[in-house]
């Protein structure tokens, strides 16, 4: 089992002081783990919230979206040496109780990736597309949205690389990228709440919801043998 110190909780937040402090407060008092709240440029005082729940907290200058605060925590996470990352939302939908299952691979050496994956909570069209994505592209994993994963110490030395800096989100496109660098990925069932306030940040819009099934779309037919030239 890592030891607490060599874990670190990575959350990108942007104007979600409502729920931040319990999302720190819970993690710090059932695991121990250090918490590195990126702060993407928010205007409603998540900054100070998450400080005083015990979190560090960088404030980033200007907004990177997800994708680029999550970049910022492994590259936080690289120069202090810590082994694993564990990425989560800020929003409450990631509970705490399943960071230990979550860890689990990682400690065995099964795997340089562990996905918390709840297929549950995806609509049935989502569902849809996501099927779709994954027979494309070639895997096999459940749930490709989830933000809530491990990293191992290898992942986090890849997702720092220049070329990581080209995606705009965490999901299919890392995966194939991090399958294509020879980590090994894997899952483990957790449950996810509901959010409690507020609206997802890349899917508010059905303009964002668009763009996000193009990107992915086109991700999964880059990836298959069936459209290569």
């Amino acid at each position: 089992m890592k030891k607490s110190a060599e874990v670190l909780v990575v959350i990108p937040a942007r104007n979600e002081a409502q729920t931040i402090g319990t999302v720190v407060s819970e993690i710090r008092a059932r695991h121990g783990f250090n918490v590195l709240v990126v702060d993407d440029g928010s205007t409603d005082g998540t900054a100070e919230v998450a400080k005083s729940a015990g979190a560090r907290v960088i404030s980033l200058v200007y907004p990177l979206g997800t994708w680029g605060a999550i970049q910022t925590g492994f590259r936080f996470a690289r120069l202090h040496d810590f082994k694993v990352v564990i990425t989560m939302d800020a929003d409450g939908q990631h509970l705490p109780d399943y960071l230990e299952a979550l860890l689990g691979p990682i400690n065995l050496g099964e795997a340089d990736v562990c996905i918390g994956t709840c297929p549950e909570r995806l609509s049935l069209l989502r569902k849809m597309a996501l099927s779709i994505f994954r027979s494309l592209a070639g895997v096999t994993f459940q749930d490709i949205t989830s933000g809530m994963r491990a990293y191992g110490k290898k992942a986090v030395s890849i997702l720092t690389g220049e070329e990581a800096n080209l995606f705009d989100y965490q999901d299919l496109g890392v995966l194939l990228f991090l399958t294509s660098r020879g980590c090994r990925i894997t899952e483990v069932p957790v449950c996810m709440s509901h959010r409690p306030s507020g609206k997802s940040r890349i899917f508010y819009s059905w303009f964002a919801v668009m763009r996000y099934v193009t990107y992915s779309f086109l991700l999964s037919l880059g990836k298959s043998k069936r459209w290569r030239f």
